[in-house]
């Protein structure tokens, strides 16, 4: 641990980064949900969460890697260090995140072709990341609001506020979700933003927001918000393992200013199917996760359906299929609604040439394999 950053091992936790760099006045500014989440896991899909507002993603916190290749060599790698062989150019979405495939240009460096490439390319062993000055204050709140206008309103408006670096969406299905908790929550809410501000002046909140919004005065009233936003995820998983389905989740994101258009196109949606679902995250990024949650596998097979036209839909706005979880296995499929067939081929030749034997994390984004894939294999 030094002043502004820190090197720790792949297999390090978050919570254990956080906790000793918080000794020394100082904190790792991406948060995903997940505590336990690795350090290489979380470079491997370039995860951000609920500070990705003020701090974006990983990519942007990582000083270098060390990363061992199929081949043998390891790679010490610095910002700034040049891949050395030619890369062509991949168009990016016009999204704040992004994390499907490989994010490629001529001429970039080696941590941001690593940095989300989900395992496929080489096996990050260590790396070193940006600590930030932990702030004097964190001013915290959850402000209701009757609905998702008056939600998208109030984003809009605070977007530039100095300071702010969460602003977390819950629909007035979340909302009724954590009432089985929380049920001091407003009965009157449509939908609620959690937010939260370094150094915040909490006489300007009280004056913009509704009377019934919440404000942590204390620690304990931050840990009480901590809780309230991490409730939904673990009663959503405790329902559907009741009911003996899986979840069916999103990613998805869009350009700001096709937002409230993709939202709206969600809700729509899912109410003329007459599913159950909850809506939140980050729209703050216009990325908020829909949680659809089958009673019957006839709505665990339409929701499906679904999935894939709100993917479609996200991509036809300018956005992207994977904001902030990479694809995986379960969702390799979706890569090829975002990009040409040409710029997956492409994606797969960066693939052949650090891993021409196919080896690491098969199946991770590129579902199948053609003949040129696996022609190397046949001669072994």
């Amino acid at each position: 641990m030094h002043e502004g950053r820190a090197i720790a091992g792949a297999g390090t936790s978050l919570e254990a980064l956080q906790t000793t760099a918080e000794r020394t006045g100082q904190f790792y500014a991406p948060d995903p949900t997940e505590l336990t989440a690795s350090i290489g896991g979380t470079i491997a899909t370039n995860a951000s969460g609920s500070r990705s507002f003020r701090y974006g993603s990983t990519r942007r916190h990582i000083l270098g890697l060390r990363v061992v290749l199929m081949d043998g060599r390891i790679l010490d790698v610095r910002r700034g260090d040049k891949v050395d062989y030619d890369v062509p150019e991949i168009p990016l979405p016009n999204t704040t995140k992004n994390t499907a495939g490989y994010q490629l240009s001529p001429g970039m460096d080696w941590i941001d072709l690593f940095v989300g490439s989900e395992g496929t390319l080489g096996i990050v062993t260590e790396a070193e990341v940006r600590l930030l000055k932990k702030p004097e204050d964190v001013l915290a709140g959850v402000i209701f609001l009757p609905n998702d206008e008056a939600a998208f309103n109030a984003v809009d408006s605070w977007r530039n506020i100095e300071g702010l670096r969460m602003i977390e969406y819950f629909d007035r299905n979340s909302l009724e979700f954590l009432r089985q908790r929380h049920p001091e929550t407003p009965q009157n809410a449509g939908a609620a933003l959690l937010i939260e501000q370094e150094n915040g002046d909490i006489d300007f909140w009280a004056e913009h927001v509704p009377e019934d919004s919440w404000f942590a005065a204390s620690d304990r009233d931050r840990e009480r918000f901590r809780r309230f936003r991490h409730a939904l995820p673990e009663l959503v998983n405790d329902t559907m393992r009741r009911r003996g389905f899986l979840k069916l989740n999103s990613d998805y994101a869009v350009p700001l200013n096709r937002n409230r258009e993709m939202l709206a196109h969600y809700h729509a949606k899912l109410r003329e199917q007459a599913l159950d679902y909850v809506i939140f995250g980050h729209l703050g990024d216009a990325h908020v996760h829909i949680n659809i949650l089958p009673h019957a596998e006839a709505q665990f097979q339409a929701g499906q359906d679904l999935m894939l036209d709100f993917a479609r839909r996200a991509v036809a706005l300018g956005g992207t299929v994977s904001a902030e979880h990479g694809l995986g296995k379960r969702k390799a499929h979706l890569l090829a609604l975002q990009y040409t067939p040409e710029q997956i081929e492409s994606m797969k030749d960066v693939k052949r040439h650090l891993d021409p034997l196919w080896l690491l994390n098969r199946g991770n984004l590129f579902p199948t394999l053609n003949q040129s894939d696996t022609s190397a294999l046949s001669t072994q």
